[in-house]
Order: C-alpha cells, then structure tokens, then sequence
C-alpha cells in the first residue's frame, strides 16, 4: 500500500488509499504532539497515570512495531526489545522530543516498509491476542489507538498551555 499524505486525495480514491491516509494523518499528528512545548511540558505529569505528552509519543513507537514488526512479520517483542504496554509511556532520562520523534519517525519508516505491497485482506498472521487478522483491520486499529491517544493529548496539552500561560 503506497501512502497518500492528503485526506483529500483520498475523497474518491479506494479503499487500501484511503486506510492509508487516514493513518497517515494520524500518525501526522503524533508526531507533531510536542511543536509548541519546551521539554519540561512535554514530561510533566498531570494525572496520576505515567501519561505525558513525551510519553504518548514514545508509545506511539511500541504501538507501531507490534501492529508491523509482531503481527505482520513475527518478530517478538522481546526481540525488539520492547517494553512491557504500561512502560512504554515511561521516559528515560536521556529521552527527548527530538529523540522519541526520531525514533517514531523511524518505527512509522520501518511500518511502511512492512504493509508495502500488502493488501487490505491480507493477513497480519501472528497477532498474539487469537489473530490471525486482515490487514484492514490492523490499519483500522491504529486509526482508532491514535485518535484515542491523540484526545488525551489535546487535553494534557490545553493543561500545560493554559497553566504556563496563566
């Protein structure tokens, strides 16, 4: 599946085209979670969860290489040295924006190698939860794991910026 970088492309486009740019625009929008915050917002913590804004970005990274590198190809997340789901919200001391977004950057470069050339009815064969599951499926899930991730992040954003504004 090529990408289309614009929704609008996609008004009449097929369906693979349209999946697609949908979570590209997702994925879009995660990786710019962070314009706009100095490095102390982006990690502070507002609620009680390990929830930042940094830190829905670098899950962002472990939510891609499950749904590409797990299900579709079969390498385990222990190979790929992934954290445990809750962890992956958990920031390291040497984690930045510009760090995590370059490591996202490259987990979204590696996805897309791996659904090129695939089908909506393909099959992502080692899903680990009863798998195994369609492609179209494992697309549609990331458009909903984002857009779920992306609303906590507009309201931790609005947080910081009406705080430090105030």
């Amino acid at each position: 599946m090529s990408a289309v970088r614009s929704l609008r492309e996609v008004w009449v486009a097929d369906e693979g085209a349209t999946v697609t740019a949908f979570v590209d625009a997702q994925r879009a929008a995660i990786a710019a979670l962070c314009d706009g915050l100095t490095e102390e917002q982006a990690r502070r913590r507002l609620v009680p969860s390990r929830t930042t804004v940094l830190g829905i970005l670098k899950h962002a990274i472990r939510v891609e290489k499950v749904w590409s590198l797990e299900a579709v190809t079969g390498v385990d997340r222990d190979a790929q040295g992934l954290p445990a789901n809750d962890d992956s919200f958990l920031l390291a001391d040497d984690d930045s924006i510009g760090s995590v977004r370059a490591a996202f950057e490259a987990a979204v470069a590696e996805s897309r190698a791996v659904f090129d050339g695939l089908a909506l009815d393909d099959l992502a064969p080692h899903w680990v939860n009863g798998g195994p599951v369609t492609i179209r499926w494992v697309l549609s899930h990331l458009v909903a794991e984002y857009a779920r991730h992306l609303g906590q992040a507009d309201i931790l954003r609005e947080q910081l910026l009406a705080t430090d504004d105030a």
